[in-house]
């Protein structure tokens, strides 16, 4: 557990700003699987909702490695299998932070009622056609 990146700083503040105030307010660094070191940078526990701020892809990082990249793979893979929600940005994503706000608040809504999220407005370019 570091210190928080400027993406993840930026995050937090948009969220902070843009987010209903009904809307919980993540918890950060939380280790999910016990036994492994494995942590999401940010979590809504209750809801098995958490976002990864993907930095690491800009510039020399462990993330860019392969047994990085391996090991954040099988990261999401576990979260997956334990039943959560993982919902990656990277630093373009969080250009548009109404969009990442109020995606991350469906899938929050949809979680506490048991069903999936709708499908909401982005204006995020598609990455691959």
């Amino acid at each position: 557990m570091g210190d928080p990146s400027i993406l993840e700083m930026r995050f937090a503040a948009l969220f902070d700003l843009l987010a209903a105030p009904e809307t919980p307010r993540p918890e950060r660094e939380v280790a999910f699987a016990p036994g492994r070191r494995f942590r999401f940078d940010f979590a809504w526990v209750g809801e098995r909702v958490a976002v990864e701020i993907e930095g690491g892809l800009y510039g020399k990082s462990r993330h860019t490695t392969l047994s990085g990249y391996s090991a954040d793979c099988q990261k999401y893979n576990l979260a997956t299998e334990m039943g959560w929600r993982v919902l990656r940005y990277t630093a373009p994503m969080l250009n548009d932070p109404e969009n990442v706000v109020r995606q991350i608040e469906r899938v929050l809504n949809a979680r506490r009622l048991g069903k999936p999220a709708e499908m909401g407005h982005t204006s995020n370019p598609p990455i691959c056609d």
